[in-house]
C-alpha cells in the first residue's frame, strides 16, 4: 500500500506529502528517539506523539515511509515545511497509537 492509499484509507491529515506514492510495507510505534533510529525499518508507517524536528532526522536515517502523529497531535512550527523540504511524509491521526497500529496491521 502507499501512503497516499494509507493516508486515504484512515482519513488522515496530511501535513506534507511530498511522496505520497511510497510503499508502505511495516510500521513501527514508538516515541524514544534513540530506540525507533535502532529498530524502525525503511518503508514503515512510524506512529508516534513527538512532534519536534528531530523527527524528521530520525525519518531520513531510517528511512520510514511516513511519520504519523497520533492522538490529535500536530507538528511544531516549521516541522511541516521541514518534512516537505526533506522529502518526508508527515501525517496525522485523532486516533490512539494502539488503535491506528492494528488498522495499518489489518490493511498490511
Amino acid at each position: 500500500m502507499t501512503v497516499l492509499g494509507l493516508k486515504e484509507t484512515l482519513n488522515l491529515t496530511v501535513f506534507a506529502l511530498p511522496q505520497g506514492e511510497r510503499q508502505v510495507r511495516g510500521g513501527y510505534a514508538g516515541d524514544l528517539l534513540s530506540w525507533v533510529m535502532g529498530k524502525a525499518e525503511a518503508d514503515d508507517a512510524w506512529l508516534t506523539i513527538m512532534s519536534n524536528p528531530n523527527i524528521v532526522a530520525v525519518a531520513t536515517l531510517t528511512e520510514v515511509s511516513c511519520i504519523i502523529l497520533c492522538e490529535g497531535v500536530s507538528p511544531d512550527a516549521g516541522v511541516a515545511a521541514l518534512a516537505a523540504g526533506k522529502e518526508i511524509n508527515l501525517l496525522g491521526s485523532d486516533s490512539s497509537v494502539f488503535a491506528l497500529a492494528a488498522q495499518i496491521t489489518n490493511l498490511l
